[in-house]
């Protein structure tokens, strides 16, 4: 196995889709998490699974496919029975003189192509597809979890589950503890919460939301940052189906009167996922919230969340500073935990002490000391802060600036030979300088301790299955401000809307970015209380591209749409 690893390695290195120092780097964290080789170099950014599997297939000698940007004929497809294919993760593309043309994530498993043989009557030729693209497109051909065997088993539950107990769906919530606890441990419920959680992670979303009507309770996820609506359980299984949900996170479930904050701990399809759970008491009965975070996820290098190279050399320049503060800006949403983490991946090596104070630790990373805040026991931001100082610390990451006393540490951590990352709540770039001040930070320390900020938005991305280009009308021109492109055409993109993006027209977010570097000018107008607007002017004299730029870069670039851009970036009344 460790030969076949290091063939791919050097696969790579000879087409030049690494360099030496990448595979040590890789190799290096790889001897501390123990994870492979090629999976720390797709984690640092580095390569892609694309490139990994591409080489795979070099290697075994078969032709690689992008199942993503490919039409399958779903008749060919269906020549596999759904079961085999989910057993094995595989998909038929085509089909020619009775042999199956076979997309696999591992195209020497024998016993694959032999049962799919013997089912089918048709010869074999296997080619290589990405694991992750294969489950997309099995997901999308055969379906995942089904929502309607929820509503099955809810209409189940209704008919025999609740024995001797009057089922109303218009009354109240009034069931006893001894009921509850009956009822939460009975199949039916069990499989009714397993299935919403299990479909929430099939369908990639973030957030669960089970939200209690007078008549009914509605269970929407949010994928993509919107919320969208999957189904209506009747009123009487709301007690029992939170319940059940509050015993999963360790949760009281005789206290209904107070807001609950809980974990659970899951395996789905292979991959360890958290969820966050927050109960929260409504008019109508009990709110449930579930975040989902996919441990996987967090191994996500720079290269992959939508920078444009030129502002990605910036910002990696920024970082390996040896002291001064990172921020990140943006609103709760945007990616500020993702794109800090994804720092912390790049500069996590065997000669730095890594420590952080989160609230709460959402994704465990090796090899950095995480420190979870515990308000109750007096562990807040400021004191883990002041502890972190006496462990000899090379890189602080502090999960938000919510105070002065969290933002005076920071400072002087930056001041006194530490890199400091951290997030705050700001609308753009330029106002984090403003709202240091405001907490009482001296205009001298925020200019001595900054090193730059970077505001960041999330926009849903096309769907590379529908794409489609239109010519947009002069109006559109003129109000989006590109009267100066006028002289050539120009062409947006939009999604039609198809199976695999659910009909939405998108699939995927990217992120949009605004990067503000100190420079001289920049320090001299913050220790002159200059405006937030002044600063901005002056960083964008500077070179410095605003959310708006990008955005319309990426709009032109095919990536969103312009509507999509306006939702996240632009306020209203505001023209590009």
């Amino acid at each position: 196995m460790s030969l076949r690893k290091k063939e791919i390695e050097e696969l790579l290195i000879e087409n030049g889709l690494i360099t030496e120092r990448q595979l040590s780097r890789a190799q290096d964290q790889a001897a501390k998490t123990g994870d492979p080789v090629t999976k720390i170099l797709v984690g640092m950014g580095f390569v892609t699974d694309k490139d990994v599997t591409e080489m795979m297939g070099l290697q075994l000698n078969v032709d690689f496919v992008d199942l993503d940007n490919m039409e399958l004929n779903p008749d060919i497809v269906k020549t596999i029975p759904d079961n085999l294919a989910k057993r094995y993760n595989v998909i038929a593309i085509d089909l020619v003189d009775n042999r199956i043309r076979l997309a696999m994530a591992d195209p020497a498993d024998i016993l694959a192509i032999d049962d799919i043989r013997l089912v089918t009557g048709y010869d074999i030729e296997p080619v290589i597809a990405t694991e992750s693209s294969l489950k997309k497109v099995i997901g999308t051909q055969f379906g995942s979890t089904d929502l309607a065997e929820v509503e099955d088993t809810v209409k189940d539950i209704s008919a025999a589950d609740f024995g001797d107990m009057e089922v109303d769906d218009n009354a109240e919530e009034e069931v006893s503890l001894d009921e509850l606890t009956k009822l939460v441990d009975e199949a039916p419920i069990v499989r009714v919460v397993n299935l919403i959680i299990s479909q929430a992670i099939n369908d990639k979303s973030s957030d669960i939301h089970i939200e209690p009507d007078a008549k009914s309770v509605r269970v929407r996820y949010r994928v993509d940052g919107v919320l969208h609506e999957v189904m209506q359980p009747p009123k009487h299984i709301q007690a029992p189906m939170v319940s059940r949900i509050k015993i999963m996170s360790s949760l009281d479930i005789a206290e209904r009167r107070i807001p609950q904050d809980g974990k659970i701990h899951l395996k789905h399809d292979g991959r360890e996922y958290d969820l966050r759970v927050s109960t929260l008491p409504c008019v109508h009965g009990e709110k449930v919230v579930m975040r989902i975070l996919d441990r996987g996820s967090v191994m996500i290098g720079l290269g992959k969340l939508g920078f444009y190279p030129e502002i990605q050399a910036q910002l990696e320049n920024m970082v390996d500073k040896p002291y001064g503060m990172v921020l990140v800006t943006g609103p709760t949403g945007s990616g500020k935990s993702t794109t800090l983490y994804s720092v912390l991946n790049r500069l996590n090596t065997v000669g730095v002490n890594i420590m952080t104070v989160e609230d709460p630790v959402e994704y465990q990373i090796a090899g950095i000391n995480q420190v979870q805040q515990n308000n109750k026991a007096g562990l807040t931001f400021a004191s883990a802060l002041r502890s972190f100082l006496r462990q000899d610390p090379d890189i602080i990451m502090v999960g938000e600036i919510r105070d002065g006393e969290t933002a005076t540490i920071a400072v002087e951590s930056a001041l006194t030979g530490h890199l400091v990352l951290s997030t705050l709540h700001t609308n753009d770039s330029s106002g984090a300088v403003t709202r240091l001040i405001e907490m009482g930070i001296e205009p001298f320390l925020c200019s001595s301790s900054l090193i730059c900020v970077l505001a960041q938005r999330l926009a849903r991305t096309i769907c590379p299955n529908c794409k489609e280009a239109y010519v947009p009308p002069m109006e559109s021109i003129r109000k989006f401000g590109l009267a100066a492109y006028t002289d050539s055409e120009i062409t947006f993109y939009k999604g039609r809307g198809c199976d695999t993006c659910k009909m939405s027209g998108y699939k995927g977010r990217t992120g949009i970015h605004e990067l503000l570097v100190m420079s001289d000018r920049i320090r001299s107008l913050i220790l002159q209380r200059c405006s937030t607007a002044e600063i901005r002017q002056c960083a964008i004299e500077e070179g410095m591209k605003t959310m708006p730029d990008d955005g319309l870069r990426k709009v032109l670039d095919g990536i969103t749409t312009i509507e999509e851009c306006l939702r996240v970036v632009f306020i209203e009344g505001q023209e590009i």
